[in-house]
């Protein structure tokens, strides 16, 4: 576990080492894949469970 938090460690000291440009750049890439990507699991998991419920979007 210490190795882990060592590596997040290094590794956000990394980030905010670097100029605002290439920061930007570089949690944009990263939150925005990441965001899309749980709200699509939570579009999918929502409409499973309506549908189970009889409350599916086609109603």
């Amino acid at each position: 576990m210490d190795r882990i938090a060592s590596w997040l460690d290094a590794l956000e000291l990394w980030v905010v080492g670097l100029p605002f440009i290439p920061q930007f750049v570089l949690m944009l890439s990263v939150v925005i894949p990441i965001s899309f990507s749980i709200a699509w699991i939570l579009d999918k998991s929502l409409n499973f469970i309506l549908s189970r419920l009889g409350r599916g979007s086609d109603q």
